[in-house]
């Protein structure tokens, strides 16, 4: 199966990459990158031809594309690889708005492809064991839960709202609500947060605390930022506590780790050993072209977590909960 990879401005495009490369059936078909000294590194990287125009990319043969733009950008390359009738799998957030969004998922099915958001906490073991003793009833019902996803501030093109669409909130809030979408099977109808920049002299979000509620009734607490020093000794953390009336259960999709002293910038380093997430994603993905079945992480489910995300915003400027 031959994959086109969509710029490399986003930094998961490595991990997607190299995970291309570990499945025997995946080959990295070319690269389009219009910031040419990042496309022609990234192909050489991966042995692969750099297309500096996305119309000579798209013409190429290929199954399908792996997106990785800054964020306002994804519409743009979603709708072209559909026209060109390529299977895609978004990076998220899928758009930086709701109308973009809709339009991208109808121009993916007028088009006949498919269309996955890239959320690969999906694929964490310790994720997925606690979706399965939901689903077993060991929980009980679900009466809350309390999320986190707090990591270092990626600067560059992340924290320039033009092109990211929102800062922390938006980049840390989407993983962990469509957790918590997955783990329920509800959608949230009300949300409240406070939102600000509190750790980086930057002119966009840093952190938010969202209050969420689902249609059930299911309340929910998220903490989401860019607040983990560079020095930190991992790259921060993504943690899910199912509150439920026969037991309580935490979740961390990066609590598999050894500690590592030495010498250096950072005396002690977090090193995970745990199932890849990336690798998982992209497994799940080559899976549903090759069989043309539905993705695992629909168009949709982009959508409903990017929504909860603006809203926050909204909540936060207007100091009102916010229905959806």
């Amino acid at each position: 199966m031959k994959i086109g990879m969509m710029s490399f401005a986003h930094m998961h495009a490595y991990s997607y990459a190299n995970s291309l490369l570990k499945l025997p059936g995946a080959e990295i078909a070319g690269v389009f990158d219009d910031d040419v000294e990042r496309g022609e590194k990234a192909a050489e990287k991966y042995n692969t031809k750099h297309f500096a125009e996305q119309s000579s990319f798209l013409a190429e043969e290929m199954d399908a594309v792996i997106i990785c733009s800054e964020n306002i950008r994804h519409k743009e390359m979603v709708i072209n690889a559909a026209k060109a009738k390529k299977h895609i799998l978004c990076e998220k957030p899928i758009a930086t708005t709701v109308e973009d969004a809709e339009e991208m998922i109808q121009a993916c099915e007028d088009n006949g492809v498919i269309l996955q958001i890239a959320f690969p906490v999906r694929f964490s073991s310790p994720i997925q064991q606690l979706k399965e003793m939901i689903s077993n009833g060991e929980l009980g019902d679900i009466v809350a839960f309390r999320t986190t996803n707090r990591g270092q501030n990626p600067g560059g093109w992340f924290i320039d709202k033009q092109q990211s669409g929102g800062g922390a909130v938006l980049d840390h809030t989407v993983h962990m609500v469509d957790i918590m979408r997955w783990y329920l099977g509800k959608e949230i109808t009300e949300v409240y947060a406070i939102v600000d920049s509190y750790f980086h002299d930057i002119d966009i979000d840093d952190a938010g605390i969202l209050t969420l509620e689902f249609e059930n009734g299911v309340i929910a607490t998220h903490d989401a930022s860019w607040s983990k020093f560079s020095e930190y000794p991992t790259w921060g953390d993504v943690t899910i506590e199912v509150i439920g009336t026969k037991q309580t259960v935490k979740a961390d999709a990066l609590q598999e780790h050894f500690r590592l002293f030495a010498s250096g910038n950072k005396s002690l380093n977090h090193v995970f050993y745990g199932n890849d997430m990336n690798l998982g994603l992209i497994q799940d993905f080559i899976n549903c072209v090759e069989h043309g079945r539905e993705p695992s992480i629909t168009g949709y489910d982009g959508l409903k977590a990017m929504e909860v995300g603006l809203a926050a915003y909204k909540a936060s400027e207007s100091g009102r909960a916010v229905k959806l």
